[in-house]
């Protein structure tokens, strides 16, 4: 399991660059929703490739059981 981080680096024009680590899925949208709302306007977004991992903890994503529910990681 990784750690969850949050890093900000605040630059002298205002500017506040956000990066997300550990967080896997939609779940990190959730997390810094909060934070981006004091911060002000969001000026870009890029998607890391946690993103857009499955979350592997034991159970199948829910992309994946939508699509065949009887498969299990053994299956596999």
């Amino acid at each position: 399991m990784s750690m969850e981080t949050l890093e900000f680096i605040i630059y002298p024009d205002g500017r506040v660059q956000e990066k997300v680590t550990g967080i896997l899925g939609k779940s990190c949208a959730e997390v810094t929703a909060a934070i981006e709302a004091q911060l002000g306007r969001v000026m870009s977004v890029e998607k890391t490739s946690d993103y857009y991992a499955l979350k592997q903890q034991g159970k199948v994503s829910d992309s994946v059981a939508a699509t065949n529910p009887q498969t299990t990681w053994t299956d596999w």
